[in-house]
C-alpha cells in the first residue's frame, strides 16, 4: 500500500502576527486568504483560527463591495492577467 501523504499543521498567520484586527483596505493581506479565482478559502487550508477567519471573512466582504477585491473571475480574465 502507498504511504500516506505526511501533512504539517498549519498556523494562523494572524495570531503569529498578533494582528488584532483585519482591515478591509489592506488588500495585500487579505490576498493570503484568497484562491486564485478570488474565493475565500476555508480554515482547514489556511490554518486560520476560528476569530481570524471570521475578521477575514467580514473583511472580504466588506472589501468586495467597496470594489477593492472582485467577486469572482473566470478564466478569460485569469489568463489575460498571467
Amino acid at each position: 500500500m502507498a504511504d500516506r501523504a505526511k501533512f504539517y499543521k498549519r498556523h494562523c498567520k494572524y495570531t503569529e502576527a498578533k494582528i488584532e484586527f483585519v482591515d478591509y483596505k489592506d488588500t495585500h493581506l487579505l490576498k493570503h486568504s484568497l484562491s486564485e479565482r478570488f474565493k475565500i478559502m476555508p480554515r482547514r487550508l489556511t490554518g486560520n483560527t476560528k476569530q481570524a477567519q471570521d475578521m477575514v471573512r467580514v473583511a472580504i466582504k466588506r472589501a468586495r463591495h467597496m470594489a477593492l477585491v472582485p467577486y469572482t473571475t473566470d478564466r478569460k480574465t485569469i489568463g489575460e492577467s498571467r
